[in-house]
């Protein structure tokens, strides 16, 4: 599984999914920092299979019924590392349950 980690998203997260064995990029290493949400979803489709974001807006924002990349949305109160790291693990299940054009949430509701 190709993971793309979001540019509001802190390098650690990539960093701890590489090391539980997914292949991951972030929109940085890509080239594709600064695109728009649904720019970069279709940009991020024809290479990737999940896009992880903290952006909770773009459930709201694009179609996924027309979409194969699925959506990993990590929301916490914060996107400070220490307040992120405790849903690392939680991301990585995610990523293993996760099926193509379906949107995940992994955090407390809001």
């Amino acid at each position: 599984m190709k993971v793309l980690v979001d540019e509001c998203a802190p390098t650690a997260l990539k960093l701890a999914l590489v090391a539980l064995g997914y292949d991951s990029s972030t929109v940085q290493e890509v080239g594709w920092a600064g695109k728009a949400n649904g720019e970069l979803l279709g940009l991020a489709e024809t290479n990737f299979d999940v896009l992880v974001t903290l952006d909770t807006n773009i459930s709201y924002q694009q179609n996924l019924a027309v979409r194969k990349i699925s959506i990993l949305i990590l929301r916490s109160r914060s996107n400070r590392l220490k307040d992120l790291i405790p849903y690392f693990p939680a991301v990585a299940t995610s990523l293993q349950l996760i099926k193509p054009g379906e949107i995940c949430f992994v955090g407390p509701k809001p």
